[in-house]
Parts: C-alpha cells; sequence; structure tokens
C-alpha cells in the first residue's frame, strides 16, 4: 500500500459564459439536479459548482457527463450520480477544518468536492489503475490538500487517522469496524450498507455505532481488497 501526496498545480479559472464551456454546464447541473432536491449546503452547492464532471468520466462519455444518473469509469467501477454525491457530502456537515476519509476513490471525482470543503483528504482505491487515473486528474486540478493511497478499503487507512468524517463509496454487507476505529469521537460516517444487488440503504454512522437511514442506493459492493467508486 502507498499513499501520493497531490501537489498543486494551478487554481480554477472564472466562469464564463459559453453554454458549452464544462465550468457552465457544471453550473446549470447545480441549478437543475441539486437545488430543489434536497441539497441546502451552500458550500457544497459551490464546491460542486467548482468541479467540472466531465474532467472525471472517460472521453466517450464526456456528452453524458452532466446526466442524472451514475455513469461506468471501467474496471467495473461507476463515477456516482451528482445528487448522490451532493447528498453523501452534506451528510457529512463539513466546516473545512476536518479530516476525512474517503474509500472507494474510483474516478477521483467525489475525493474532489470534498477537498474544496475540508482541510485534508485520503482516498482509497484498492485498483491501482484507477489511483494512478485519479491521481493524475486531482493533480491537474491543483488540490494540494489530497493524498491518493492503494489499499485495502474495508481496512480504511490508519497513518491518516483520526479522521472527522468518512464517506464510503461502496456498499457493505456490514459496518466495518476499522473505519469507526478511524473516526474521531464526533466522526461522523456516511457508508451504503446492504448486500450486492441487492436492497441497500445509506446510512449517517456516529462513533458510537448509531446509526440512520438516509435513502435507498445501489453501490458497486465493498470486499476485503476492493474499494468502489466516487
Amino acid at each position: 500500500m502507498y499513499a501520493r501526496p497531490i501537489a498543486p498545480s494551478g487554481p480554477f479559472g472564472l466562469f464564463r459564459r459559453d453554454p458549452g464551456d464544462p465550468l457552465e454546464r457544471t453550473r446549470r447541473m447545480v441549478d437543475e439536479q441539486l437545488r430543489g432536491r434536497g441539497i441546502t449546503d451552500a458550500r457544497v452547492l459551490q464546491a460542486m459548482a467548482e468541479i467540472p464532471r466531465e474532467d472525471f468520466v472517460p472521453d466517450d462519455l464526456k456528452r453524458a457527463a452532466y446526466e442524472d444518473s451514475a455513469l461506468s469509469i471501467g474496471h467495473g467501477q461507476t463515477i456516482s450520480q451528482p445528487l448522490v454525491v451532493a447528498s453523501m457530502t452534506q451528510a457529512l456537515a463539513l466546516s473545512g477544518d476536518e479530516n476525512v476519509l474517503e474509500i472507494g476513490t474510483g474516478s477521483g471525482y467525489q475525493a474532489a468536492i470534498l477537498a474544496r470543503l475540508c482541510r485534508h483528504v485520503v482516498t482509497v482505491e484498492v485498483v491501482p489503475q484507477l489511483a494512478e487515473a485519479a491521481a493524475a486528474r486531482l493533480r491537474r486540478l491543483g488540490l494540494a490538500n489530497l493524498e491518493v493511497a492503494v489499499g485495502d478499503g474495508w481496512n480504511g487507512w490508519p497513518p491518516a487517522a483520526p479522521y472527522e468524517g468518512v464517506l464510503v463509496a461502496c456498499a457493505a454487507p456490514a459496518l466495518p469496524a476499522p473505519l469507526l476505529e478511524q473516526m474521531t469521537p464526533a466522526g461522523r460516517l456516511v457508508i451504503p450498507i446492504g448486500p450486492e444487488g441487492g436492497d441497500q440503504v445509506l446510512q449517517l454512522v456516529r462513533k458510537d455505532g448509531r446509526a440512520s437511514d438516509l435513502f435507498p442506493v445501489r453501490f458497486v459492493p465493498l470486499r476485503r481488497g476492493r474499494s468502489g467508486g466516487g
């Protein structure tokens, strides 16, 4: 297993009025798919508007990047529907000074959103090819507060613990104990729970194991030696 810091390479530019511009299309995605559908956190909405989703999908799917759906990114993984990404992020209730762990780097899209909202993010992916590609994308975006790690998502990432927030972008049949152990006392864990191909529910879990159901979801599975996609 290894962790790789993401070095800065430059800031985002300003929005342009061209409707074909990625950032303009991202803004319209936020207005049409997130506002009014339960996403009320202004910081989450801003982060979603600042990250061009098309940078995280294969070339042949860029035209579909802003659709209200999950998309394949290869290796049996997906980039989640924008509303799901925003909802999971909002559930963490980030204020800006948190250390956050993400399980299931996938394309790196969810990690990029989190990096806009907290002090530091470690994102863990078991597929080396996905981790390498995500690290390259995130580096191009100039996100300096990110580490991409290759490892077993079930075990979290102890070297950077404890975490105020943990977000799992793949479904577990039961709550992985190592993730709770790596949380701070006031930490929040957002995770899909349920069987592969069956009924799954997104849960918000506290350090003491108390859990509340958020909404039904369908994610790729989290297994020992495998992570999912964000």
